[in-house]
């Protein structure tokens, strides 16, 4: 959300009210910013991240904080250095900025629907838009393309910004899903049918090229199996390294993407044997499938036997070494063949958007037309979960509104 002080502002939103998406963030909590230092931003930016340097530095996440804070809505950190409304709200964030908005005297008018920027000579002077059923046009000395990507296009990302970005002449990148859930193949599938909706915390997980032996992510953190594969923060952020993976569409066609989920990670290979043997213990006149309840979940309970090759009806004292062996290995790399991604329309975040090369880092202006300006979601640069996407559209917008002498910000 951009306040440019000083300067008579119209907000022009495409559908009936404004931030429909930030209302869906964090879960409807609204992971507003990370607490990480802004200098390792970048580092949480896989799709161009030193192109934003620029802009992190003059709208830091210290500076939304502060600028929250002093309209009265109080933050709190969780977890993964995440920034999150205290009262777990966002429509209350939405609310804090709808407040700026209107104490600057920003006029909003909804339900717009902008068909193009009107150029001359080279120089943005406004656009053509329907309003209220009629075409009309909008003058103005600046125009800032904020449309977002096509993600959630309920919220209205449906990707208009890149058609009119595309018709001035700017290159529009490969349109991919990034923050995505990860499809299942195979007999993968079966497995995270059995397991839909079970939610696993404190889990490593890592993604491997199985053809070159190659860990292409690790991650530790919250997964989520579904009735199509895996999803939840680790997996998501998994996602954005996955579809920047070489050949990695080819790769999992040929089945050599691998989910690796490590159930025990604080426990090495011999110690959770040892465990696995006091759990025995306790239980070894019963039958293998009455064994693992301190163990597991209850629904994974199933899978795993299954997976182990132990018949489940075998007495716990009868179970060998090499069985024993088998059963640490799966709880230690449990696998999940991955086919793909979801649709971006269930992605969070878009990569691929408007050429940051064709972008000025310093002040987002086109360099194919002046007066034109982008930020957020419809420019090339995408980040991981944690509240880095939300303070790319925060320092860009900022960025992009301009940073005069005169211009300040709470």
């Amino acid at each position: 959300m951009l306040v440019v002080y000083g300067n008579e502002v119209i907000l022009l939103e495409k559908m009936n009210s404004l931030g429909k998406k930030l209302l869906i963030t964090g879960k409807g909590r609204c992971n507003i910013t990370s607490s990480l230092p802004i200098e390792e931003f970048i580092q949480n930016v896989p799709g161009n991240g030193m192109f934003l340097y620029s802009s992190f530095s003059k709208f830091t996440n210290q500076d939304i904080i502060h600028m929250l804070e002093k309209e009265g809505l109080k933050v709190k950190e969780e977890r993964g250095n995440r920034i999150f409304p205290v009262t777990d709200q966002a429509k209350d964030v939405l609310e804090t900025f709808l407040r700026i908005l209107k104490r600057q005297k920003v006029k909003i008018k909804t339900n717009v629907k902008v068909e193009s920027i009107i150029i001359k000579e080279g120089k943005a002077l406004g656009v053509q838009c329907l309003y209220s059923g009629e075409h009309t046009q909008i003058l103005a000395d600046k125009i800032i393309v904020a449309t977002g990507g096509k993600s959630y296009p309920v919220t209205g990302s449906t990707g208009d910004g890149y058609l009119i970005a595309q018709k001035l002449g700017h290159t529009i990148t490969d349109i991919k899903p990034s923050l995505v859930p990860l499809t299942a193949k195979s007999k993968s599938l079966s497995i995270c049918k059995q397991l839909q909706g079970l939610s696993l915390k404190n889990v490593a997980i890592s993604l491997k090229d199985n053809e070159k032996n190659k860990v292409i992510y690790e991650d530790f953190g919250e997964m989520l199996f579904t009735h199509w594969g895996v999803s939840g923060p680790v997996i998501l952020s998994s996602s954005a390294h996955l579809l920047r993976y070489r050949n990695v569409e080819e790769l999992m066609k040929q089945n050599s993407i691998y989910l690796m989920i490590d159930l025990k990670p604080a426990l090495e290979e011999k110690k959770l044997e040892e465990r696995i043997l006091r759990d025995f213990e306790k239980v070894k006149n019963k039958e293998f499938k009455n064994s693992l309840n301190d163990l597991l979940p209850q629904k994974m309970i199933e899978p795993i036997i299954q997976l182990s090759g132990i018949e489940k009806e075998k007495k716990v004292n009868s179970i060998t070494k090499q069985e024993r062996a088998k059963l640490v290995h799966l709880l230690k790399k449990f696998e999940i063949i991955i086919g793909g991604f979801r649709p971006i329309e269930e992605a969070i975040v878009t990569s691929g958007g408007v050429s940051i090369k064709e972008i000025n880092p310093k002040t987002m202006e086109s360099k194919f037309v002046k007066g034109l300006y982008f930020a957020g979601e419809i420019i090339d640069v995408d980040a991981y979960t944690g509240g880095f996407n939300l303070q790319i559209a925060y320092s860009t917008g900022y960025a992009a509104g301009g940073q005069g002498e005169n211009n300040e910000h709470n």
